[in-house]
């Protein structure tokens, strides 16, 4: 894991560029080369966006591997932000993280952390009493389901869910989980132009923070509204990836969805996936760290639309997660048990 001090020195080195790696939820981790100039140019719309100013404190407690830990060293140095460094871990908050500071009682003007982390924190009243005094948090690396977004929204602080990847440079668009504004719709930053495919992934232009027009894997809604000034903004929701569509007879069921609607049902870890089925093309799977697949087949069949229903269970000891904290489909998809006879 790489240390603050590691990832300075090689920000301060002559080259122009910084190696970052992909958060491999669909796969393999991928290196990539981005610039340091178009890394401070995301840091500074961020910044503005919230309105960080020199002096207000920036906790970091997320992996300096990935471009979220960079980022916020990067925005620390560009708005010269005191920057709080912390162990990551699953509970950011806790005593034993916040003693490595050289005062745990400091406030924080600025956080980011993937869901797991807020989840975690929240857990714990004296821990959630200090997630609550965070002026912005900004929540990315995973979907926030409904009962996170219900935990978060009478935060008497900003809370944000973040949009964005490794190769835009942490997030292009955000939104609101509490208070007024809170919705479901992301705003992109002024900068950025969104269109879509024909299979209805979102196309970002981004040009201040990516070279080239970023043809994604995530199949969005786009609304129109009218801004302050009265001109339109576009605003999108995440309906899920491409790649997680289960074609089942011809009905094409989105792993998220399945997922979001199982969520405030189970609470023993799971992840919803596929394998093939002679019959049908594919099924729906899920797998599961219950031991009871009875109850949770009830479950299912209870909340779940007929089409959507898994027609296969499986305990596995652990759902596989990468090191954010997000399901590895990939990891997940080859747990399947595909030795059972299929239709």
């Amino acid at each position: 894991m790489k240390t603050l001090e590691a990832f300075l020195e090689e920000w301060n080195n002559d080259s122009e560029v910084v190696l970052v790696h992909t958060s491999g939820s669909t796969g393999k981790p991928k290196p990539l080369w981005v610039e340091k100039q178009r890394m401070l140019n995301s840091a500074r719309i961020t910044c503005d966006f919230l309105n960080l100013k020199e002096g207000d404190t920036a906790l970091l407690c997320m992996p300096l591997d990935y471009i979220a830990g960079k980022m916020m060293v990067v925005r620390s140095l560009e708005r010269k932000l005191q920057l709080l460094s912390v162990k990551p871990s699953g509970n950011p908050l806790s005593d034993i993280s916040l003693s490595a500071l050289e005062n745990p009682h400091t406030p924080i003007t600025f956080a980011a952390m993937v869901p797991l982390q807020v989840y975690n924190t929240l857990q714990n009243s004296i821990e959630r009493e200090r997630l609550k005094q965070i002026k912005h948090l900004i929540i990315g690396g995973g979907a926030i389901d409904e009962a996170l977004m219900n935990d978060l929204k009478d935060f008497p602080n900003a809370v944000w869910s973040t949009y964005g990847m490794t190769e835009t440079l942490s997030h292009i668009a955000l939104r609101r989980l509490n208070g007024k504004s809170a919705s479901h719709w992301y705003e992109p930053f002024d900068n950025v132009t969104l269109s879509q495919t024909t299979d209805e992934c979102l196309v970002i232009n981004a040009p201040l923070v990516c070279a080239d027009t970023l043809t994604t894997n995530d199949r969005v809604e786009f609304k129109i509204e009218e801004n302050g000034c009265g001109q339109p903004k576009t605003l999108f929701r995440i309906i899920g990836r491409k790649d997680n569509v289960i074609n089942s007879g011809g009905v094409k069921i989105q792993i998220e969805e399945v997922e979001q609607a199982l969520k405030p049902y189970l609470t023993v870890p799971f992840a919803i996936t596929k394998r093939k089925n002679l019959k049908f093309g594919e099924e729906v799977v899920l797998l599961t760290e219950a031991e009871n697949i009875t109850e949770i087949a009830e479950i299912c069949t209870t909340h779940l639309p007929k089409y959507c229903q898994p027609r296969y269970y499986q305990s596995v000891s652990s759902v596989p997660r990468t090191e954010t904290g997000k399901i590895a489909r990939a990891a997940v998809l080859r747990l399947v048990d595909k030795s059972e006879p299929l239709e």
